[in-house]
């Protein structure tokens, strides 16, 4: 039996939704749950085309939690019924803020519960978020070297180059396999 894909976890706010005024061409802007998004859906089919193609399996770790999958992944191109991780005391209601730099973050518990329950499984963790580590981040990802982390820029969302950057990684893990 071949071994599972990568698990890619995905965060919408700073990541697909980007935080800018002007809308670049060809990208999508809608409103759910009472805020504003704003994605390249470029980038969206890039990512459902690599969850599709069985490259990586996409989940969302998001605090947007159950409303990512139920509000936002057919608007934004991505496929409905992905695994979410979340915490029992996150509302599924959007943005949360920035969490830059907090030593216990619900994220990395919850990387790292998904890092404990598949061991040596690869993860690709796309989160804005991760631009400033805590030292218990930083710690854990040190530690596990099957981890890439992808931080995009707030205002920028995640861009082909950080996905080009993605899809380098995964062609070289599966070729040292």
């Amino acid at each position: 039996m071949p071994a599972p894909p990568p698990v890619l976890l995905l965060d919408v706010d700073g990541v697909l939704n980007a935080v800018c005024l002007d809308l670049p061409e060809g990208w999508q802007r809608g409103t759910y749950n009472g805020f504003v998004l704003s994605w390249d859906p470029t980038v969206t089919a890039r990512l459902r085309a690599l969850h599709e193609s069985g490259r990586v399996e996409l989940q969302w770790l998001t605090t947007w939690t159950e409303n990512a999958d139920k509000l936002l992944a057919e608007p934004m191109g991505l496929p409905r019924g992905l695994r979410t991780h979340g915490r029992e005391d996150v509302l599924p209601t959007g943005f949360e803020g920035e969490r830059r730099g907090i030593s216990g973050w619900w994220k990395l518990a919850a990387a790292r519960a998904l890092a404990e329950a598949e061991p040596g499984r690869r993860i690709v963790w796309i989160d804005d978020d991760l631009a400033e580590q805590a030292a218990d981040t930083s710690e854990w990802l040190a530690a596990n070297a099957h981890v890439l982390v992808v931080a995009p820029d707030f205002f920028v969302g995640l861009t082909h180059a950080e996905l080009d950057r993605v899809e380098a990684w995964l062609a070289d893990s599966s070729e040292a396999r």
